[in-house]
Parts: C-alpha cells; structure tokens; sequence
C-alpha cells in the first residue's frame, strides 16, 4: 500500500516538473497606461459649463467616473464611454460582439447597469441592432449625454473633488 502511495506521487511529481515545460513568460511588470494630467484650474473650470470638454480631458472623464461611482451612479457615464469605443469598431464581426454586450449590461430590462431610457428610444435602439452600425446607440447616448448634462454634472461641480481642482 505504501508503495503504490509513493509510485503515484512519484508520478504527480514527474507530470508537475514537465509542466513547467507549458509556462508562457509574461514580462515583469506590466506597462501601465500613461497616467492621465492634472488639468490647470483654469481649464477644470471650463468643464462646469461644458460636460463635452470634461468627457474628453482623461483626467476629467476619471474624475466624474470617481464622483460617480461615489454616489452608485456611474451607468449613464459607463454607457457613454462604451457608446464612444463601439463607435471606434471597425470591423463588424466585432462591432456586433460589442453592440450586445453594450445591449445586455446598459439596455436590455433588468440590465446589471440600466440606463434610464424612455420606451422609445429603447425601441428604436433595439431595431437599430438588428444590423449594428457605428450609429446604432447613438439616440440613446444623445438622451444619456442629457441627463448627464443636466443631472450628474450639477452634482460634480458642486463636489468637494471638483472644488479642490479648480484652487
């Protein structure tokens, strides 16, 4: 009983040395992304009155990402940022793979991160996917970028995280 104990082992031992054999080398550290610039005063206050340039600056898209996800609101800005990659897709195998995984997490009911999105345009973006093009979200990201607009970006700016960048 022992030694077929250790004949087994022996045997596990053997297959773990060859396995090091299918080992893919990563290297050491993985590059990190440039981090994104602290903006001037000056121009975090430009984003107060333009939700457009406070999306477009990295630093300002990571701070009201931050804000949001702060107070569980961050799907409105989360969809927006998917609206804008998928727009990027070229090829259109992988624009489909990217419109439904846009559909099941932002607008499908009962979705893990639901916009709110009146019936109609819910409607409209549904027909729209049936053949994915770069415009298909683009209604829904419109009322998105609206509510943003009208809603969280108030909130932002009177944020004690927005106060400090433009000291």
């Amino acid at each position: 009983r022992a030694k077929e104990i250790k004949t087994k082992l022996g045997t596990l031992i053997q297959k773990h040395d060859s396995a090091i054999d299918f080992i893919i080398p990563y290297p050491e550290k993985p590059e990190k992304p440039p981090k994104a610039q602290k903006p001037s005063p000056e121009e975090a206050v430009q984003w107060r009155d333009s939700l457009e340039k406070l999306l477009q600056n990295p630093y300002g898209l990571a701070s009201f990402l931050t804000f949001l996800r702060s107070e569980f609101s961050e799907e409105n800005a989360e969809f927006w940022v998917a609206c804008e990659d998928y727009k990027k897709t070229k090829s259109p195998v992988k624009m489909a793979e990217k419109a439904k995984k846009i559909y099941e997490e932002f607008i499908q009911t009962e979705a893990p991160k639901e916009v709110n999105i009146d019936h109609f345009t819910k409607a409209v973006t549904m027909k729209n996917l049936v053949e994915p093009s770069p415009a298909s979200f683009d209604m829904a990201q419109k009322r998105i970028f609206a509510l943003m607009e009208k809603d969280s970006l108030p909130r932002f700016v009177r944020s004690e995280f927005y106060q400090e960048l433009i000291k």
